[in-house]
């Protein structure tokens, strides 16, 4: 199976597979009392929500020429419905016709752009200058495809937000514990510890001043297991490493993103 196949079953097209020892953090409605407001406020300003033909993701604006608004997001998020387009739910619960952008991508990245014409005026994102740095605190946020209803602690429902709006924002807090020496496959490179789900793919990853460090994509505990986390050069983790770097989620970095932002210019 290839890596764009296997990540496009982490996205939304299928019910969650459900794992016990992370699930109930996932679901953690209540909001962080350690939430820098700067980054919260940020978060509910620039994180979109994309819908495709058969399931959704997560995006962050991050340009606006004219009307035109430039969305980035997770290539396995978009990959389902490039003909038909897709819907994007903005920050004010409106919901745009776009499209896929053509983007020039020779590593493979698991990014992708996304066009929507407004006449509103929306937040773009901040990209920070800063190194990623082990420790530095950090914020996911996108829109989660399932709402997990509990009878004590066993998951007794699970249900769709795709008609929840807004009201399916997520903003989870944690930190960076590690940053990779060689690439995953995609252009995975920060491990983080926030819990996010499926749904929330393509969401931003935003410092503590809501500055954009990364594109969440990779979830923890990929029910792929090690296959999920190939290097570029087709080698993977040994094991010791490898049980470390399934118990985080992951990003591509921002150093990562820009380039490929700027080779669409060239």
């Amino acid at each position: 199976m290839s890596f764009r196949l296997s990540l496009l079953l982490l996205a939304t097209t299928f019910p969650p597979v459900l794992y016990p020892h992370t699930v109930p953090n996932l679901l953690a409605s209540t909001p962080h009392p350690g939430f820098e407001f700067a980054a919260a406020r940020t978060a509910s300003k620039v994180t979109v929500r994309i819908f495709t033909k058969s399931g959704s993701g997560s995006g962050v604006i991050i340009n606006r020429e004219g009307q035109t608004y430039r969305v980035l997001t997770n290539d396995h998020v978009v990959v389902d419905s490039p003909e038909s387009g897709y819907e994007v739910l903005t920050p004010d619960g409106k919901i745009y016709k776009a499209q896929q952008v053509p983007t020039v991508n020779p590593h493979s990245l698991d990014l992708a752009l996304v066009e929507f014409t407004s006449g509103e005026n929306y937040q773009v994102v901040q990209f920070s200058q800063s190194p990623n740095i082990s420790g530095e605190v950090v914020y996911v946020s996108g829109f989660p495809a399932w709402h997990f209803v509990f009878n004590g602690d066993t998951i007794s429902k699970v249900e769709t937000t795709r008609d929840w709006g807004l009201g399916a924002f997520k903003l989870q807090p944690g930190k960076i514990k590690m940053y990779l020496s060689k690439t995953l496959v995609g252009g995975y490179k920060v491990g983080f510890t926030n819990d996010f789900t499926q749904g929330m793919s393509g969401g931003p990853v935003l410092n503590q001043r809501g500055e954009l460090v990364g594109i969440s994509g990779l979830l923890k505990y990929p029910f792929q297991g090690i296959n999920a986390f190939t290097f570029t050069d087709g080698t993977k983790p040994n094991r010791v490493d490898y049980r470390r770097i399934e118990s985080l989620s992951w990003a591509i970095p921002i150093a990562t993103v820009v380039d490929f932002i700027q080779e669409q210019k060239e």
